[in-house]
């Protein structure tokens, strides 16, 4: 196959009748495959692949205790040759989508680790969870407790706490560092579901993403209600 093309994209332009076949809210994330950490192996590392953004959050069954879903777009996965021939394919198809670069991803994909200061990509999350869980109004004021997480130290929830809840009702945490903590462990759930779909071996339970954002929805709750509370008081 000439460099360049791929069996996906044979430069047909967009569709005629004005419509993409996928939905009007899928946006798709082009990225190159990187080694997994427990191979030495590349055959899955060459070229770059197309995966679509989770669009609503997962949930744990009842019965069996699995990682459920109800967007199936998740399952697809689209290999190509090279990044043009992924955004051509995106754009031909009407879809929106989000190219990450190599050295973004290896910031990224890293769960195990934690960074000084959050990356864009964090950044992006978080307000993309904020709108889908209603909380738009406060993309500001968690991009500014973001910001402020390297000079506060703020502890990895994961390794200090067993449940997201514990972070929302520790009383030792200011509300800047509560809202931090559950945003960054949120993203850490969300790349090792991220992980997990991409077949990656190294992650072996299932995300706890639905658990973060229940635990953000109870802090914003109790915050909302010590306001309400407060303005009474000074009615009063």
């Amino acid at each position: 196959m000439p460099q360049g093309r791929s069996s996906k994209d044979n430069r047909q332009k967009p569709l005629s009748t004005g419509r993409s076949t996928f939905p009007g809210d899928a946006v798709a994330r082009i990225y190159k495959p990187s080694r997994a950490a427990t191979t030495s192996g590349t055959a899955r590392t060459r070229g770059w692949r197309l995966v679509f953004e989770r669009r609503t959050a997962p949930f744990i069954e009842p019965l069996m205790g699995y990682t459920g879903g109800r967007d199936t777009l998740t399952q697809v996965e689209l290999n190509f040759p090279t990044l043009e021939a992924a955004v051509r394919y995106a754009e031909r198809h009407g879809l929106s989508y989000v190219v990450q670069n190599p050295t973004e991803q290896a910031d990224d994909v890293s769960t195990n680790s934690r960074s000084a200061k959050p990356g864009r990509s964090t950044y992006a999350f978080s307000n993309m969870t904020l709108d889908r869980l209603g909380l738009a109004a406060l993309q500001e004021s968690y991009g500014r407790a973001l910001d402020g997480a390297a000079n506060r130290n703020d502890p990895f929830g994961p390794e200090s706490w067993t449940s997201p809840m514990g972070v929302a009702r520790d009383p030792k945490l200011t509300l800047e560092a509560k809202r931090s903590v559950l945003m960054n462990w949120a993203w850490t759930e969300y790349l090792i579901d991220l992980a997990t779909n991409e077949g990656m071996p190294e992650n072996n339970r299932p995300s706890r993403l639905d658990e973060v954002e229940q635990a953000l929805l109870a802090l914003e709750r109790e915050v909302a209600a010590d306001q309400a509370n407060s303005g009474m008081r000074k009615a009063a």
